[in-house]
């Protein structure tokens, strides 16, 4: 099995993002007039290392799929085999993703790193499957770092073939059923947050209520506490598609590819991605604030102010797709704005 990559990617280029802020100040309006998405458009030259930034024009929407043991204890309000049945919705183009994706010209691919359920042959899913979902982090870890390993692999190896392929901006999704509890947990373990200030109901409260769904991520945050690095925290918490996430972020970073980061499960992703290989995320746009109150957490963690905050909590990348347009529109300006005259006849 190959291991992954974990070097540090390079530094946001310095000399880019000056020479944007210098042209932004030449351009044909008041000074900082255009808010935050000036600030996106310095932040896009650091990334790319130009000046001014390549306009993106070919997104990728990547979904990786996943299932969680800890499902089978009460984490969530829906049973495991839904994981599945959005697959085949989102191949069918039936999902809010699909729409949001069409919006901005964009193709969404679904790769199975973990699905519980077989699925068979379905259009624009691939079988990159682990193994049939993770464990229940209730009881022990979710899976062996070998899991976590092949899992980051191959998100890193999805992201690398659509960058060779003339993607210039990747957005990353999930699905999986009961993944706002993993999510939690990494998250309340990475940043130091108690379990019962961050967990949300997910995408519904479990039957047993918000309080059982705190417990279970307290249990296991507490379990894990001796783990001895972030790639074991990885493998006792974590989802495979969090995993996948977290390759697919890492990549995107070392290879100066823009990529917008999704709601709390992203956030998770790259949590870890970015204690894995350090500065991953400063590389990453934040695409919108999710309603869930670990994202803020991890918002915060990763110093990343969000494009976006419509209450959404939905996953998919939905958030991250909807904030690709701003990201657009900021490079357009920068690159194509007049001078500010210098004087009026």
């Amino acid at each position: 099995m190959n291991k992954p990559d974990f070097h540090q990617p390079p530094a946001l280029d310095s000399e880019a993002m000056d020479a944007a802020r210098h042209r932004w100040a030449t351009r044909a309006k008041p000074p900082g007039a255009l808010g935050r998405l000036e600030d996106l458009a310095i932040r896009l030259a650091g990334i790319t290392g130009q000046c001014p930034p390549p306009v993106p024009t070919t997104p990728a929407v990547i979904v990786f799929a996943g299932d969680h043991g800890v499902v089978d204890d009460g984490a969530s309000a829906w049973p495991s085999e839904i994981t599945a049945a959005m697959v085949h919705t989102i191949s069918q183009r039936g999902a809010a993703i699909n729409a949001f994706a069409d919006t901005i010209g964009a193709d969404v691919t679904v790769v199975d790193v973990g699905v519980q359920t077989p699925l068979g042959s379905l259009p624009n899913v691939r079988n990159e499957r682990i193994r049939p979902g993770t464990h229940s982090i209730a009881h022990g870890p979710a899976m062996t770092t070998t899991d976590a390993e092949a899992a980051i692999c191959v998100g890193a190896k999805i992201a690398n073939e659509f960058i060779d392929h003339g993607t210039d901006c990747l957005i990353g999704g999930e699905m999986g059923i009961g993944n706002t509890t993993p999510s939690a947990a990494l998250i309340s373990a990475l940043t130091g947050q108690a379990a019962h200030t961050i967990t949300g109901p997910g995408a519904g409260t479990p039957a047993d209520g918000i309080q059982h769904k705190q417990q279970l991520i307290t249990t296991a945050v507490a379990r894990a506490s001796s783990c001895a690095g972030p790639l074991e925290l990885l493998a006792h918490l974590g989802g495979l598609e969090i995993a996948a996430l977290a390759g697919f972020y890492i990549t995107a970073a070392q290879r100066r590819t823009p990529y917008i980061v999704d709601g709390v499960i992203a956030c998770a992703a790259l949590c870890i991605a970015d204690a894995l290989a350090p500065t991953t995320a400063t590389h990453a746009i934040a695409g919108h604030r999710s309603t869930e109150p670990a994202a803020s957490a991890a918002l915060d963690h990763l110093t990343l102010q969000p494009l976006l905050d419509l209450d959404l909590r939905l996953g998919e990348g939905t958030g991250a797709c909807l904030a690709f347009p701003l990201l657009k529109a900021a490079a357009l300006a920068l690159t194509h704005m007049a001078d500010l005259p210098t004087s009026i006849s």
